[in-house]
């Protein structure tokens, strides 16, 4: 992922504008950003505990769960 190059894409958006590439490269450089930081949330709270007042450990589940 090129996080430099998704920010040179916006600044150039804001001063010249972008060619019909270079908006189809942003929006797919954009998607996978977030589609990365989706994935690591996930595993972030896919190791998370809760600890109860008695001092036990809960895995946080899924809403659906």
């Amino acid at each position: 992922m090129n996080i430099n190059r998704i920010n040179e894409l916006a600044k150039k958006s804001k001063t010249v504008g972008l060619t019909e590439e270079e908006k189809q490269e942003q929006a797919r450089l954009r998607q996978e950003y977030i589609d990365g930081f989706k994935r690591n949330l996930r595993a972030q709270l896919d190791n998370c505990y809760v600890l109860d007042e008695q001092g036990n450990k809960t895995k946080l589940k899924k809403k659906d769960e």
